[in-house]
């Protein structure tokens, strides 16, 4: 069955029965991509094919296309892992440790900290990268109850 076969509906209800009211729906799997579909993009773009965009997610997740000879340069993640798997085409992963050929299946943990760069090969490559999702920015209020100097009037 592909995901697009996948039936999907309300948690805690039955195929054909209508979700329950002021009963808070719990989280479903959900389909959402076929990685094998998007790999040939037209006109050969580089970039994001596809991004993990799901409310309440604890991960981030990318389908990323480089065509031919593009190059992603030397880089390290300094506070996440990153899982990455090679869906389409080929390539080198270079790393401190050497250099690694890249083909549809292979999968490497890019553990934090560690620098690398990628290459696409002749076919292109496309691969998909997941690894915990960052933490938006938080804007904090005020300390309410910092020490503040007396009021006029009050004391």
């Amino acid at each position: 069955m592909t995901p697009s076969e996948i039936p999907v509906r309300a948690a805690g209800t039955g195929p054909g029965e209508p979700p329950e009211d002021n009963v808070p729906a719990a989280p479903v799997p959900l389909p959402l991509c076929d990685v094998r579909a998007p790999t040939e993009p037209a006109g050969n773009p580089a970039g994001a094919l596809w991004k993990l965009a799901e409310d309440g997610r604890q991960l981030d997740a990318n389908l990323i296309h480089l065509p031919p000879g593009q190059r992603v340069g030397s880089h390290a993640e300094p506070d996440l892992d990153v899982l990455l798997l090679v869906v389409a085409g080929d390539g080198v992963l270079d790393t401190a440790q050497g250099r690694q050929r890249l083909a549809e299946g292979a999968l490497f943990w890019l553990p934090h900290g560690s620098s690398r760069s990628l290459s696409a090969g002749e076919g292109g490559l496309s691969y998909l990268t997941v690894h915990r999702r960052r933490p938006g920015m938080q804007i904090r209020r005020p300390d309410r109850t910092a020490v503040r100097p007396p009021q006029p009037g009050t004391g």
